[in-house]
């Protein structure tokens, strides 16, 4: 089954968002600073976030467990 992601690059404020879903949620922290997660009511992922994405191209792959 397909499903649709959508993507978002915001180049002025240099991050990238990422959702599968167009719930109601809230971003939290992941241990990756670098990295938010979208999450709903009952902590599901909804999507997630990516800062200073210009920064990864001279860095090694970026890696966060979304939970």
């Amino acid at each position: 089954m397909a499903q649709k992601v959508k993507i978002w690059y915001d180049a002025e404020g240099d991050f990238i968002e990422v959702l599968f879903s167009d719930k109601a949620g809230y971003m939290r922290e992941t241990e990756n600073d670098a990295v938010m997660e979208r999450v709903d009511e009952q902590g599901n992922i909804l999507g997630f976030s990516v800062m200073h994405v210009s920064e990864l191209k001279k860095q090694k792959p970026l890696v966060a467990e979304l939970a």
